[in-house]
């Protein structure tokens, strides 16, 4: 579970950069009007921590979805 987790962050963590890069970085590459700056910069920040929390909380279901072995190194019987 503990590998999960970090891969959960750490790709929650990527995408929601790449996602920011792309929305707020002109805002903060170019000379834009200042409301313009600061709607790209506002929605770049609010769309970057739900990019996050829905990325953890996907990976996160997906992996208790999964059906775990009864005994580490071990398969089912029945198989």
């Amino acid at each position: 579970m503990t590998v999960e987790i970090g891969y959960a962050l750490a790709s929650a963590a990527f995408t929601a950069a790449v996602v920011f890069g792309a929305v707020a970085g002109p805002a903060l590459l170019f000379d834009l009007p200042g409301t313009v700056e600061r709607v790209q910069l506002a929605v770049g920040t609010a769309l970057t921590a739900v990019l996050f929390l829905l990325r953890v909380v996907t990976v996160l279901v997906r992996f208790r979805q999964r059906p775990q072995p009864s005994q580490p190194g071990r398969t089912n019987p029945d198989s």
